[in-house]
């Protein structure tokens, strides 16, 4: 990644994002472990322990980009991070957000994002949104937030093309 800091403690009045850590995972794993989070997710089976540990948690500590989603009363809610960041044209992923359903219609999300957004907004010109065509929650999330479908793609998803859509959310003037 550039030389920007992608793992800043980030508050907003709902929520606070601070650096994932190794010692996060079981209060991480605490707040996946409902399969109903993950229901509409390409790879619906991340509520299951070593799933979630091999094909979430581990990328997520690697990925050099990822925050623990700290609620008001100081519990890890959930997850999300910056991915594919591209210095040729300024552009950064936002995703890998999961949030506990008693998060779900609290603002926490809007919040979350909306920080992620702006603190990426220092550096990027455009932000990426890669959602799984059959997510609508996390659809309408970042609709919610301005973004706009740009592209239709197949990504794998432990070795099966899955349709993704790859939202846009260019930088404000």
């Amino acid at each position: 990644m550039p030389s920007f800091d992608w793992q800043p403690t980030l508050t907003a009045a709902a929520v606070r994002l601070r650096p994932l850590q190794a010692d996060d995972f079981d209060a991480l794993y605490t707040a996946a472990a409902d399969p109903l989070i993950w229901e509409q997710h390409p790879d619906p089976n991340r509520y299951q322990r070593t799933v979630f540990e091999e094909r979430f948690f581990r990328g997520a500590m690697a990925s050099g980009g990822a925050f623990a989603v700290i609620s008001n009363a100081g519990e890890i809610v959930g997850s999300s991070r910056y991915y594919d960041v591209c210095p040729k044209t300024r552009a950064v992923a936002i995703g890998y957000t999961f949030l506990r359903r008693d998060q779900w219609g609290t603002g926490v999300n809007s919040q979350m994002k909306q920080l992620m957004l702006a603190h990426a907004f220092r550096w990027a010109r455009v932000v990426w949104f890669h959602v799984g065509e059959s997510n609508f929650r996390s659809r309408r999330a970042v609709e919610k937030l301005g973004a706009h479908i740009a592209d239709n793609v197949l990504m794998d998803v432990n070795g099966v093309p899955t349709p993704y859509l790859h939202y846009r959310i260019d930088a404000p003037d």
